[in-house]
């Protein structure tokens, strides 16, 4: 790749190659040491809308990453009609936070509903090919990006020299997911969930479980090219989610609404032997941090982040959760210590002012099938 494409691959301006030359050289799809310098903060979050004013960017800045995830929902089209898609892209690139984002620091990103095209949407969606153009146009694809052309803007990325790469995987959810079930609830499902909230209860979603086995998150070809970055090497793998991967169900859309696909995610792992992974999630308005350690791989963690403007206060269930429910605004922040045999972890939940109000440890050294 020349260095224009690298730039373009990642969306960054000549500014940000001066300030970190060696992530530009990040490669979609292909497993090869793109750093001299490994990667030691990476900085995550989702649910921007892009007509609010969005302060938490100055506490990102203040974190230092070496690279920013959008994991979904970075801008808010909800549309059919390609003029108003472009105009709230705009709206977005005209922020001088995230002016400041694209210069500075090198960024991937991945769609969710919203920025697919509407809420709950999936591979019904009219307007998908026009979304995925947007995306890819906005994102800085270059035009031979395998992106622009396959069904999904899925996409892996691997950053560190051996010993110290570190593996980004982002899925698409959106383009082939067969249809929600939805629950029927006497009065709708909004009087419903208002009376449960006025007392005091967790208000699980519309959504139910799917029955049907051929029903999918991400389809076929999904699948084929997943499996086959699973096997690639390396030394830290992180799967961005724009949904939930953990969550036992909270009624809302996640993975494991879809029970066929969310077991054959952690036989994947266990079969191509894809140690040393944790999921990175959005979607959700509030922060949390989930785990599962039985009948998996090994132990596995869900640290979701929503949203960088997007707060609900609504508390779904959710048994595998593993950390306090933050509903404000909030982003995530990895730091990797890479001097053990294994690196150690810490994924971070900082507030609008950078505090930090949730912290997990995660030991890749466990992260170990078998």
């Amino acid at each position: 790749m020349t260095d224009l494409s690298r730039r373009s691959a990642l969306g960054l301006s000549a500014a940000a190659l001066a300030v970190a030359p060696a992530a530009a050289q990040a490669v979609v799809d292909a497993p090869h040491p793109a750093l001299d310098k490994p990667l030691t903060r990476i900085a995550f979050g989702s649910c921007a809308k892009q007509d609010k004013d969005q302060p938490i960017w100055e506490a990102i800045f203040a974190a230092k990453p070496d690279l920013f995830m959008f994991l979904g929902d970075n801008i808010y089209a909800d549309t059919r009609d390609p003029k108003v898609m472009a105009a709230k892209y705009a709206m977005l690139a005209a922020k001088p936070h995230f002016k400041r984002l694209r210069d500075e620091i090198p960024v991937v990103a991945i769609w969710d509903d919203h920025d697919f095209g509407e809420n709950d949407a999936g591979g019904d969606y009219p307007m998908k090919a026009e979304s995925r153009r947007q995306f890819c146009d906005f994102w800085g694809e270059p035009e031979t990006s395998p992106r622009r052309t396959r069904e999904g803007v899925y996409a892996a990325y691997v950053f560190g020299p051996e010993g110290r790469r570190v593996q980004i995987l982002l899925p698409d959810l959106r383009w082939n997911r067969t249809p929600l079930s939805e629950k029927t609830f006497k009065g709708g499902y909004k009087a419903w969930a208002v009376a449960r909230g006025l007392q005091g209860k967790e208000t699980p979603g519309p959504y139910d479980r799917i029955a049907d086995q051929d029903a999918t998150m991400i389809g076929e070809p999904q699948w084929t090219w997943l499996e086959a970055q699973l096997a690639q090497p390396a030394d830290l793998r992180i799967f961005g989610s724009s949904l939930q991967v953990l969550a036992d169900f909270a009624g809302w859309e996640s993975w494991i609404n879809y029970a066929r696909d969310h077991q054959r995610l952690f036989e994947a792992i266990r079969r191509q032997r894809a140690e040393r992974l944790f999921f990175v999630s959005g979607d959700t308005h509030y922060a949390e941090v989930s785990k599962l350690d039985l009948n998996v791989p090994y132990p596995m963690w869900d640290v979701t982040s929503s949203g960088l403007t997007e707060v609900w206060p609504v508390t779904p269930p959710n048994a595998l959760r593993a950390s306090a429910v933050l509903r404000e605004r909030n982003f995530g922040l990895i730091t990797i210590d890479w001097s053990p045999p294994a690196p150690k972890v810490t994924v971070e939940i900082r507030d609008e002012k950078g505090q930090v109000r949730i912290s997990q440890a995660i030991d890749a050294g466990t992260l170990r099938v078998g």
